[in-house]
């Protein structure tokens, strides 16, 4: 179970007590929020409050290690080539500019620069850590079930619940057929060069692929043959009606999404500038 990426895991707490409905209208009023201001201050606040929640569900730091390693990796490359494509931006955006680093032709670090990149920096821990605690709070079936509950189509609901939990099985497998291999004397790990690591992966990830659609039609010819789709709506076995503490979670969201549209009209913009 330690190798698996990212899945729904039991605990006990206030996270999982919720509604899988207002877990994720939380999540996405929050995200389109952070979105649409670069209000450092609010991005921040959203920021720690999601570090505080992961601290809330009491979710292990090895279960969730490699995404968010993979995660930093795409924020970082994707700030470098922000910086490189334009690394005047920030002067212009904030239009003033402070030298901190001299560098060489139009490459130059500022004091605005570097606060912009910041700012998108922080906009993935204001959405990545709430997207996680979602999927590792609220059971799969559920999650259906709340799509549903807010206007999805059911069948759309019900596709989106079977991937969430084969995706869990696909790794699991992965990571027993790996280690395997590993024990029959094909390095894998992290000793071996990595063009042996990735063409080894291929070789256990494309068969692994293949079966794995295999799966998903034998499923699908079963629903079909058990009518599945034929009724425009369904009852779901795990539905969960709001509570007072569902409808407070909402209000904090819409809360959140007031205050990052009015932070527009204070600050005139988007941006928050604290050279004006």
């Amino acid at each position: 179970m330690a190798n698996r990426l990212i899945g729904y895991r039991e605990g006990e707490g206030f996270l999982y007590r919720l509604s899988g409905a207002s877990k994720l209208l939380f999540f996405v009023i929050v995200s389109i929020a952070c979105m649409t201001t670069y209000d450092t201050r609010l991005i921040l606040a959203v920021s720690l409050f999601s570090l505080f929640l992961f601290k809330q569900a009491k979710i292990r730091w090895r279960d969730i290690s490699f995404v968010i390693k993979i995660i930093m990796v795409i924020a970082t490359f994707n700030v470098i080539m922000v910086y490189v494509f334009a690394p005047y931006y920030g002067g212009k955006l904030y239009g003033t500019e402070t030298i901190l680093i001299k560098g060489w032709g139009w490459f130059y670090l500022s004091a605005q620069e570097l606060f912009y990149l910041l700012n998108l920096l922080l906009k993935y821990f204001c959405t990545v850590p709430m997207a996680i605690l979602f999927l590792m709070t609220t059971h799969p079936s559920q999650f259906a079930a709340s799509l549903n509950q807010i206007g999805v189509p059911y069948r759309v609901a019900y596709a989106v619940s079977l991937t969430l939990r084969y995706i869990p099985d696909i790794q699991e497998e992965f990571f027993m057929i790996r280690t395997s291999q590993e024990a029959r004397g094909l390095e894998l790990s992290e000793k071996a060069g990595l063009m042996q690591r990735i063409k080894g992966n291929l070789q256990i990830v494309i068969p692994l692929i293949f079966s794995s659609l295999e799966r998903i039609d034998t499923v699908s010819t079963a629903m079909e043959l058990r009518r599945f789709g034929k009724e425009k709506k369904r009852t779901w076995y795990t539905h969960q009606a709001f509570t007072n503490a569902d409808w407070l979670t909402i209000g904090l969201a819409v809360a959140i999404l007031a205050v990052s549209l009015g932070l527009i009209f204070v600050n005139h913009g988007r941006f928050y500038n604290p050279w004006a």
